[in-house]
């Protein structure tokens, strides 16, 4: 009997049910909670997970639920882009002439260059992390390989996250080919880049880097001005998603918010900025208290 109890306790450990200080903090508690109250306001079907960079600890609503991904999944390619760039093949400095056939429908910024204009893979790079242009994202999907990188999230144990189609094809949307994630995996995606495990030092310090450059951001509008994020933004109709990691002094974290079926997309985009507020509100508490829950120094998240 004793033997199968420390059996079941390490196997409950391995999936990191049992918290090292016997349970999940008092911040975190009321983090939780409020979340929930924000994300089940929502006329629509929102999956947060939440994950702390310090502690470990973590929360999960709705977490391994498919939603699209939108834009978001342009993670999974920015990652194979980089991994091949560290390999014989292509390199982030290999030049693009600008081809009007090459151009999707809301391209913000391929599509107001001239024909002929020459850019680099990591200009591509850079205008699929800042303004999202999908002419941007589908010449590097062209030049990475849609089923490559779909292998690069199975080695991962990502299989859940799915890049099955262009952007903008609305052809491959209407026979269900929808690039779709979960946030407990996108979150999962994300955190990948940031440790660095399967890229080189100087590429995961470039590709953080485009992801940390400010944007319109749903995580970000409620914060303080100056709190580094790095996050990815992803939009269609009814949909509302953002990943990113928010580095709050000494608790740093993850958080994934992904809204479907929405009514008003206007209400997709607050909730998220209202989870991202109340999460970094707590963390910062956590980090700033003693056990004892004295607050050293001032608190900027409100």
């Amino acid at each position: 009997m004793l033997k199968s109890f420390r059996a079941w306790t390490l196997f409950l450990a391995a999936l990191g049910c049992l918290q090292a200080q016997g349970g999940p903090s008092w911040t975190w508690t009321r983090m939780e909670g409020e979340v929930t109250r924000l994300a089940d306001a929502v006329e629509g079907r929102v999956g947060v997970f939440i994950q702390s960079l310090d502690t470990g600890e973590s929360f999960a609503l709705r977490a391994d639920e498919v939603f699209p991904a939108a834009s978001t999944i342009k993670l999974a390619l920015l990652l194979e882009l980089y991994r091949q760039c560290e390999r014989p093949g292509p390199r982030l400095t290999d030049p693009y002439l600008l081809d009007p056939r090459d151009l999707a429908e809301d391209s913000a910024i391929l599509g107001n260059l001239a024909p002929g204009t020459r850019l680099t893979l990591r200009d591509l790079a850079l205008f699929t992390v800042v303004v999202s242009d999908n002419s941007a994202t589908n010449i590097l999907m062209d030049r990475v390989g849609m089923d490559r990188v779909n292998a690069g999230l199975d080695a991962l144990g990502l299989r859940r996250t799915r890049l099955r189609r262009k952007m903008m094809d609305a052809q491959a949307a209407r026979e269900g080919r929808e690039n779709l994630a979960t946030p407990r995996e996108l979150a999962g995606l994300l955190l990948e880049i940031h440790r660095g495990r399967t890229l080189a030092p100087e590429s995961r310090c470039d590709l953080m880097k485009l992801l940390a450059i400010p944007k319109d951001s749903y995580l970000a509008r409620l914060l303080p001005d100056g709190l580094a994020v790095a996050d990815k933004t992803g939009s269609l109709p009814g949909v509302r998603n953002d990943v990113g990691i928010v580095f709050v002094k000494n608790r740093p974290f993850v958080v994934a918010v992904m809204a479907s079926h929405l009514r008003d997309d206007r209400e997709g985009e607050a909730v998220i900025g209202r989870i991202a507020r109340s999460a970094a509100a707590w963390m910062e508490l956590a980090g700033a208290a003693s056990a004892e829950g004295r607050v050293n120094g001032t608190l900027q998240v409100r």
